[in-house]
C-alpha cells in the first residue's frame, strides 16, 4: 500500500475475516544513487522525519472508487512514537497508537489492543532492520520539485524492475523530508492508490491532549508481553519470524519475513522487500465455503484459495500491495505439513 496504510491493523476478530487494515508506520531504504541530493539523500530523510517529526493535520486516501479522509497528530516524545487518528467521514472512530502498543475504537464493533501490530508497507517501521538493498527491486529517480498543503515539495519516483511489485511516487517536504503525498503506480501508470495531505502543520506544539481517546465504545484489550514488545523495537535482535505448520515453495525475489502476528487458530506470516507487502494467512476452513479467486481494490490484492490436507481443509488467503498474478503463485505454493493438519483437526 501506499503512506495511508496506518500504523497497525485495527481488529475485532483475530480471525482472517475480522481483519480491519488500517496501518501508517514508516521506515526508509537505502538507495545506491550517488551525488548530493539525489534520490538517496531525500529517501535517507524520510525514516527520521516520519517517526521523530511532530505535526497534525488531514489526510485523503483514495484505494480505487474509495476515497476517505483522516486527521492526525503525531509526535515523537520522550523515546516514543504516538500517533491518533481519527475518520472524518463514513462514520466515528479513531485509531491511537503509543509505541508498539495500538488501540482502535469504532462504535459499533468495540475497541480493540492487538497482541502484536502488524506492519503494512511500504516503509512499515518493523522492516527497517531487516531491509535489504531495494535497489535491486526498484530504480529511484528525482521527478522535480512541487508545492503542497503550503510547503515545498521534491518528487522522487520508484520504477518496480518486475512484473510482481507496483511503482510509487513520493512527495517529500523540504526541510524534513515528511512524506505529504504518494501514488501507487501500475505498469501501465495508472495510479491504484493515491495519499495525500490537504492541510498540514510541521509543529513541536502538540499536547498530550491530542493523544486521549474520545470516542465511546466497547473495550476489548490485549496486553503486548515484555518479549513482544521487545522485539517490535528491537527489530533486528528479535527473531526472524517463521512459517509454522506450512511453507511457501514460491514467492517474489527480495521478499522476506517480517512479522508473525496472532491470527486465531490460524498461523500468518508478513512479508515485504523494504517498500512493499504482503501477508499469507493459513488457517482451518470453516463449515461455510468461502469463495475463492482473486478481489483487488486500488493496489491491495486479496487471493483466496482452499486447500486439502489429509482429511482437513484449509483456507489460503494473501492479501498486499502485489499484482493478482503474484499473490495467486504465492497462495497456489503454499504447502501444509501433516503436523499442522493432524493438531487443525483435532481442535
Amino acid at each position: 500500500m501506499s503512506k495511508a496504510r496506518y500504523f497497525g491493523l485495527c481488529l475485532t476478530d483475530l480471525s482472517l475475516r475480522g481483519l480491519l487494515a488500517l496501518a501508517l508506520v514508516l521506515a526508509v531504504p537505502a538507495y545506491a544513487v550517488a551525488g548530493e541530493k539525489t534520490a538517496v539523500y531525500w529517501l535517507e530523510k524520510l525514516a527520521p522525519a516520519l517517526n521523530m517529526t511532530s505535526y497534525r493535520g488531514v489526510f485523503v486516501y483514495a484505494r480505487g472508487a474509495s476515497v476517505h479522509s483522516m486527521q492526525i497528530a503525531h509526535r515523537y516524545h520522550d523515546g516514543m512514537v504516538e500517533e491518533r487518528l481519527v475518520l472524518q467521514d463514513g462514520g466515528s472512530g479513531e485509531i491511537v497508537r503509543r509505541g508498539v502498543n495500538v488501540v482502535c475504537v469504532l462504535p459499533n464493533q468495540g475497541r480493540v489492543k492487538l497482541d502484536q501490530v502488524i506492519p503494512s508497507g511500504p516503509f512499515a517501521e518493523v522492516f527497517a532492520s531487516q531491509l535489504i538493498p531495494v535497489s535491486r527491486w526498484y530504480r529511484a529517480e528525482l521527478k522535480g520539485e512541487d508545492r503542497i498543503a503550503g510547503y515545498d515539495v521534491v518528487t522522487v519516483a520508484l520504477t518496480a524492475k518486475d512484473q510482481y511489485r507496483y511503482s510509487h511516487r513520493l512527495w517529500l517536504e523540504k526541510s524534513t523530508g515528511l512524506l505529504v503525498k504518494s501514488h501507487v503506480r501500475s505498469s501501465s501508470g495508472e495510479v491504484l492508490e493515491h495519499f495525500q495531505f490537504t492541510s498540514l502543520e510541521i509543529t513541536d506544539d502538540i499536547s498530550d491532549s491530542e493523544f486521549e481517546i474520545r470516542t465511546e465504545g466497547l473495550e476489548v484489550s490485549r496486553t503486548l508481553s515484555d518479549t513482544d514488545q521487545r522485539a517490535g523495537l528491537q527489530g533486528e535482535s528479535a527473531q526472524t519470524p517463521r512459517m509454522q505448520g506450512w511453507q511457501l515453495d514460491w514467492r517474489p525475489e527480495g521478499f522476506e519475513p517480517a512479522a508473525a502476528p496472532i491470527t486465531g487458530k490460524g498461523q500468518t506470516v508478513a512479508f515485504s522487500d523494504g517498500l512493499a507487502a504482503f501477508s499469507v494467512f493459513v488457517e482451518p476452513a470453516g463449515r461455510v465455503s468461502m469463495p475463492t479467486g482473486a478481489s483487488r481494490v486500488g493496489a491491495t490484492t486479496i487471493y483466496m484459495r482452499q486447500l486439502q490436507s489429509g482429511k482437513q481443509m484449509f483456507l489460503v488467503t494473501v492479501v498486499g500491495e502485489i499484482p493478482p498474478a503474484a499473490a495467486r503463485q504465492v497462495a497456489e505454493s503454499v504447502q501444509i505439513e501433516k503436523t499442522f493438519a493432524l493438531s487443525a483437526g483435532e481442535q
